[in-house]
């Protein structure tokens, strides 16, 4: 269940992103920049609520980025340029790519039972 609120929601940050030229553009669309804002923080919240065990396995995920991340989005603290676009072209992709490789070594750590 988690692994699809993760998947689902970079998915979706990767679809806002797709037609962005640049940096600038993401910056200067409010309405792309609060929905991307928006799932960065429902990614952050999810790898925050991982259980433990399933965390220790994930030791290459920037655990101290997203728990940056989530904190300024939380806070809507001001400026957070650089920790969002960090978030969308690094935090975004190497997690999931790192869960992707986790749940295809061992699927049983991502049953709903579990």
């Amino acid at each position: 269940m988690q692994y699809d609120i993760l998947q689902s929601s970079g998915q979706a940050v990767g679809a806002l992103l797709a037609e962005l030229q640049s940096e600038g553009e993401l910056f200067a669309s409010a309405n792309t920049l609060q929905f991307v804002e928006a799932h960065l923080l429902v990614i952050a919240q999810t790898l925050d609520h991982l259980p433990e065990p399933l965390r220790r396995r994930l030791v290459q995920i920037d655990w101290h980025g997203w728990q940056c991340l989530q904190q300024l989005l939380e806070q809507d603290t001001q400026p957070r340029r650089d920790e969002v676009w960090y978030g969308v072209r690094a935090l975004v992709p190497a997690t999931l790519e790192l869960l992707a490789q986790l749940r295809r070594r061992e699927p049983v750590w991502f049953e709903i039972g579990y």
